[in-house]
């Protein structure tokens, strides 16, 4: 989560309310379940560990100042390492998803490149699996387990596809934002 509140600010500074709606956007019908505090911990931890600062801007005159958020430069470098990070076997599906929609609306990183760097990890790691899958006994019970994650690779190579095709589509790069 800490991650793609940080790209999503890396487009512009913003208040906790606006990255939350904007989160909950990107995740579709993942994100109603999204706390509303837990945006606003986020940006508290982001600020103690320097990688966001924080201003007050004025409010309307029946509302309260707000607190906008923006990025430091170390902030800055750890997005860019996060969008270069490739995290496999065990992704977490919503922030994969969060990390395009990220990158396409602050125009970190074209999206179909981030899919492709994955898929890339995914190959390399299934060719591993598949010749370790061979060197087992028929009747092994770790070549059972092999398989199972040679399965699950082949699986989220599938989902990778798809992603491939919703991103690669005109206009895509303004979604999330």
């Amino acid at each position: 989560m800490q991650d793609a509140v940080l790209a999503m600010l890396a487009k512009e500074p913003s208040h906790g309310y606006h990255l939350r709606a904007r989160l909950r956007r990107a995740l579709g019908p993942l994100g109603e379940a999204m706390n509303a505090g837990q945006v606003y911990v986020t940006l508290g931890r982001l600020e103690k560990a320097g990688l966001v600062v924080c201003e007050h801007a004025e409010g309307l005159p029946d509302r309260p100042d707000r607190k906008v958020y923006a990025l430091t430069p170390a902030g800055q470098q750890r997005v860019a390492a996060w969008l270069a990070e490739v995290n496999w076997p065990k992704p977490n599906l919503a922030e994969f998803h969060l990390k395009l929609a990220a990158a396409a609306a602050a125009r970190l990183a074209d999206p179909v490149e981030l899919v492709d760097a994955q898929r890339r990890e995914l190959l390399r790691r299934l060719s591993d699996v598949q010749r370790a899958v061979l060197a087992e006994p028929d009747d092994s019970t770790a070549g059972l387990l092999l398989e199972g994650v040679a399965l699950r690779l082949q699986a989220d190579l599938r989902w990778l596809e798809a992603c491939e095709r919703v991103w690669s589509k005109p206009g895509k790069g303004s979604e999330g934002s």
